[in-house]
């Protein structure tokens, strides 16, 4: 997740730079008014940035899509594939081919049943040259014959055939754990072929197969979304989930009721930490399968020296920042895989706050000293050379610590998720949060030579023999072993710098009930009720 976080941190920056102590007191006048109907759950947002699900890369698009469309699978209460579309599947013995049964009657927003087919056209046209889609390599790479349309050497999938209405065949190219997590990502999601041909920009108005529908979008103002009463699953009991678009401050329209759920950040962790305070008993926490990092382009000067890229991170206190900054809220990162990450390795050998060491790491490295480094930016997410008072504490370390100056270059919150890899320089501070929970989605995804996401150019072969010995490997214990051997590479040549694994605080009015989130952060609304 993906994955914004894949990521996007546009909402936490919103208030990361505008937020101040002073403006829970806003003049009502300020707060938009909230919908007066029973039923509805209001809610704050930036907005999608699509909704076509083989294009969506980010968290925050992610958020709408899985709730207007679906697929075959779905990943279920304990982060695990369960069935969704499809109603059942057999793998065959080898472990490269899965037959998937779809259920009967299942429809489109517009009452069009769904088949075989649709899934195979969807898959085609995510993997088609002309869609321009920057996760259908990763996600649906596996499938034989996906590279071929990806190149635009083929125009379909040799890999998948539909036997009848209900089934589709999948063979994959290897027999691969986490195949089936894979089809979990929007990008494996079910579209219209009628409602794609339509418009460009036929997403404005989708025809999904999810629990709810596009009611309302007006860009930076609102998006509601209303009960799909034609879905085949549970239907949602909420009358409408109405986000209000960039609407205001989050927590001063929560104080004064206009939404019903609010992110907490550091500004206001200490109020909603207080136990004497309003919000406490309103405070829910959500462990987040997720890692925060400075990322560092190996294939530019200075970093394609790993004694540089070591004493970068040896000079980063990033106890004190989480401590005195984040006011607590993360957790130190020493490696790449996040807390209660199936092959998390407790034993890992991180690099440590060491001034001396990451001194010695710049006389050691070709550039003998810190004045021959070359010019260092650093690009990351903004706008208006507002930068977060984290990343500014980096900075400082790397001055005070190494001698080192870094300048900032912003890009626009809308486009970074989508084009980091090309605009990257030096550095770049980025997020990813588990699209599933397996390593392979962690440090194979980021690390892997040529891998989509690997916006650093990383590039180690025997990390790769690992990543790939794991990634067919059917005993688990000797899989994560492989995976662990993998981080524990990453994290000596410091193909990045680590900084801290993420939670997500937000209070909830008590009304709400059943507000929740998944291991991507995104919150299952079908499952949502409130109380009179």
């Amino acid at each position: 997740m993906k994955k914004a976080w894949q990521f996007t941190l546009l909402g936490a920056l919103i208030c990361a730079l505008v937020t101040l102590p002073f403006v829970i007191n806003c003049p009502p006048t300020e707060i938009p008014t909230p919908f007066q109907e029973k039923g509805v759950l209001n809610l704050w947002d930036s907005g999608p940035m699509t909704l076509d699900p083989a294009i969506s890369g980010e968290m925050t698009s992610h958020t709408y899509i899985l709730q207007i469309f679906s697929g075959l699978v779905r990943l279920g209460d304990e982060a695990k594939p369960v069935p969704d579309i499809a109603e059942s599947w057999q793998r065959s013995d080898d472990g490269k081919t899965y037959t998937f049964y779809l259920r009967k009657g299942v429809k489109f927003h517009d009452g069009k049943e769904v088949t075989a087919q649709d899934f195979k056209y969807s898959w085609e046209r995510a993997c088609h040259p002309e869609t321009g889609s920057q996760t259908a390599a990763t996600y649906l790479g596996d499938i034989v014959g996906v590279k071929d349309v990806l190149k635009g050497k083929a125009t379909e999938i040799s890999g998948v055939e539909v036997i009848d209405n209900y089934t589709l065949k999948v063979t994959i190219d290897a027999p691969k754990a986490y195949f089936l997590a894979k089809m979990t990502y929007p990008t494996a999601f079910v579209v219209d072929i009628a409602n794609v041909e339509t418009d460009k920009k036929w997403w404005l108005k989708p025809n999904g197969t999810g629990p709810f529908k596009l009611k309302e979008w007006k860009e930076d103002e609102m998006l509601v979304l209303e009960p799909n009463e034609l879905y085949y699953g549970q239907p949602p009991t909420i009358k409408k989930a109405a986000y209000h678009l960039l609407a205001g401050l989050p927590m001063a329209m929560y104080e004064m009721g206009a939404i019903d759920v609010a992110e907490v950040n550091e500004y206001y962790i200490d109020r909603a930490t207080d136990e004497n305070g309003p919000f406490y008993k309103e405070l829910a926490i959500f462990p987040e399968l997720s890692l925060f990092y400075v990322g560092f382009n190996t294939q530019k000067p200075p970093f394609d020296d790993v004694n540089i890229r070591q004493a970068f991170c040896h000079a980063v206190n990033k106890e004190k920042i989480i401590r005195l900054i984040l006011k607590g809220m993360m957790t130190e990162a020493d490696g790449i895989l996040p807390l209660n990450m199936p092959g998390y390795n407790e034993n890992l050998n991180e690099l440590s706050y060491d001034i001396a060491k990451a001194k010695s790491l710049i006389t050691s490295s070709k550039y003998g000293n810190a004045a021959n480094l070359p010019p260092i930016t650093l690009t990351t997410s903004g706008w208006g050379g507002n930068i977060p008072e984290y990343l500014g504490a980096i900075i400082q370390d790397w001055r005070e610590n190494l001698g080192v100056e870094v300048t900032v270059r912003q890009l626009e919150p809308e486009i970074f998720s989508y084009f980091i890899k090309e605009e990257a320089d030096e550095m770049f501070v980025t997020g990813w949060i588990a699209d599933y929970p397996d390593p392979q989605n962690f440090l194979d995804v980021l690390f892997h030579t040529g891998a989509e996401y690997n916006t650093g150019n990383y590039s180690n072969s025997y990390v790769d023999t690992l990543l790939d010995q794991a990634g067919v490997e059917p005993d688990q214990t000797k899989r994560f072993n492989l995976y662990q051997q993998a981080e524990q590479i990453l994290v000596d040549e410091a193909a990045c710098l680590p900084l801290w694994f993420g939670k997500t605080y937000l209070l909830v009015k008590p009304y709400v009930k059943n507000y929740k989130l998944d291991v991507q952060g995104i919150p299952t609304l079908s499952e949502v009720y409130l109380e009179e």
